[in-house]
């Protein structure tokens, strides 16, 4: 049995349901993250979760115990809120103990476990200071703290980085990842941000409109996107959906792009079954990630289907590690993913190398997947 179990659970507003059956299971000690933009439904869920939102139908258990109708309190969770939300008035130590002190926990036992999380989160230092004279590196440590000393069965987090700067929400991503391994907690985490899900996740719940569009780890995500939003929203620069053709080359099924200048050209499919076959002669979405379309010596030696495309380039972006080059297929800009030194000019003649194994192909008009 699972340690968090969401059970078709929805949520009405009155004659709108903004959740639609949301069945996911959580396992003791995994880090599931839920995605999506905003007004997905993800905070909602979370909210229902700790108890602060109701559910308007289906189960929420913890640990075994059904929890619709336990107030909040009684849940035995814990909740790192996107603005802290720490007393201003009190210490960092008094922040980080107050809670266990509401719920009767004597002092000696609320000092000795203010001392193991201070000194695990290296904040022995700030113990006696107010909120208001830390960064916020700091101040969202602090709200970690105050999570981490009260031992509850699940850790809630509500887009936590959301507030920091770029290089430190990369450095506090780390730490909350280190932190998850050394303490084996159980963590919900939500965020809007496709990399933290991908980076900090065990597995992630990809969140739109009210449903859940996949759960699955970060790789199955990432590599084998359930449907067209779950490939453009995972992954930077997101995946390229080209319009196609599936036809029949020598006995094999390719898809039928155009290059730059409306030239046809033909990319033999690494999988042809029978939902790839139902398709024959009709249009479909193309999806390539950008680093599976990259020059000879750049391509992936261990693919079995690497084919060679021949297209103009449009425009070059050097970013430091990488080169992403934009080309026109089927009418539509592409991104190439490739080494810093890849000789693709703007205005150039390049031939790209096509890692096809990496390829997938969606309905146009359902969207779904057909080649599972």
């Amino acid at each position: 049995m699972s340690f968090l179990d969401i059970d078709n659970v929805t949520k009405s507003y009155g004659n709108v349901e903004v959740l639609h059956r949301v069945d996911i299971d959580v396992q003791e000690g995994e880090f599931l993250v839920l995605v999506g933009p905003s007004g997905c439904g993800k905070s909602t869920l979370l909210n229902m979760i700790a108890g602060l939102e109701n559910i308007t139908g289906g189960n929420i258990s913890i640990n075994g115990r059904v929890v619709n109708d336990v107030h909040p309190s009684k849940r035995n969770i814990a909740m790192v809120f996107q603005s802290y939300a720490l007393y201003p008035n009190m210490t960092v130590g008094q922040n980080m103990t107050f809670g266990m002190e509401m719920h009767g926990i004597p002092k000696p036992e609320r000092d000795r476990k203010l001392a193991d999380v201070a000194k695990l989160l290296q904040i022995e230092n700030l113990l006696d200071r107010k909120p208001g004279q830390l960064s916020g590196g700091q101040r969202q440590r602090v709200a970690m703290g105050r999570a981490l000393v009260r031992d509850p069965d699940v850790f809630l987090f509500d887009e936590p980085l959301s507030n920091l700067d770029a290089k430190l929400r990369v450095d506090m991503r780390t730490e909350i990842k280190k932190l998850h391994q050394k303490l084996g907690t159980t963590i919900v985490y939500v965020t809007h941000d496709q990399i933290e899900a991908l980076t900090l996740s065990t597995r992630i719940a990809v969140m739109n409109k009210g449903y859940v569009q996949q759960l699955g780890t970060a790789k199955e995500v990432y590599d084998d996107p359930a449907n067209m939003f779950v490939a453009s929203f995972m992954g930077s620069p997101s995946m390229n959906l080209i319009p196609a053709k599936i036809v029949e080359d020598n006995g094999a099924l390719a898809a039928e792009i155009t290059d730059a200048s409306g030239r046809p050209v033909r990319l033999r499919l690494s999988r042809d079954g029978a939902g790839v076959r139902a398709h024959l002669e009709r249009r479909v979405i193309l999806g390539i990630r950008p680093e599976a379309i990259t020059d000879a010596e750049g391509a992936d030696r261990r693919a079995s289907n690497l084919q060679v495309l021949g297209n103009d380039v449009a425009v070059t972006e050097p970013a430091g590690s990488d080169t992403f080059v934009t080309m026109t297929l089927s009418g539509k800009d592409c991104i190439a993913r490739m080494r810093a030194d890849a000789e693709a000019r703007a205005g150039a003649h390049f031939d790209f190398t096509v890692n096809m194994d990496k390829a997938v192909l969606f309905d146009p008009e359902t969207e779904e997947r057909i080649d599972r």
